[in-house]
């Protein structure tokens, strides 16, 4: 039994997890289709911590975006509500129990790390023209989603 209280929100939460639902004016908007999990094997709910979950679904929404770009964009990540800008996302991670960090450059292509405390997590998914010294755009979705898939 899970010593563990949880609020009734907390409960409606994880009885709909991890199910994911959106409705677009163009349908083409959302090429990841109306669930966003399709396709990626996540752990089980309860085995989570705050930080963990947040990641996993961050990843999703983040391959699911990456799927709307040609090959003259890339990914990067706005924090609302802070001074920090935007990052061109080179990496992401978390720190059990609630910490989700965030790794990449910004505008000057200077080194940046984001830590986020998941109850303060509020981004925004931004579309950058690519670096001109790679061929290929860098998509990290991918690479997220194999490294879920492997752990």
């Amino acid at each position: 039994m899970d010593d563990k209280i949880r609020t009734a929100a907390e409960a409606a939460e994880n009885d709909a997890i991890p199910r994911c639902h959106e409705v677009h004016a163009d349908p083409e908007t959302c090429k990841g289709g109306r669930d966003v999990t399709n396709g990626v094997t996540l752990s089980p709910v309860e085995e989570k911590s705050e930080a963990q979950w947040a990641y996993e679904r961050l990843i999703l929404y983040i391959q699911n975006f990456e799927k709307t770009l040609d090959n003259e964009h890339e990914i990067a990540i706005g924090f609302a509500g802070a001074e920090a800008g935007v990052i061109r996302i080179e990496g992401m991670g978390f720190f059990d129990p609630d910490i989700v960090t965030f790794y990449g450059s910004d505008a000057h292509g200077v080194k940046t790390q984001l830590i986020q405390h998941v109850t303060q997590l509020n981004v925004m998914l931004r579309a950058l023209p690519k670096m001109i010294e790679h061929a290929e755009p860098n998509r990290i979705g991918f690479r997220l989603v194999e490294d879920l898939e492997r752990a």
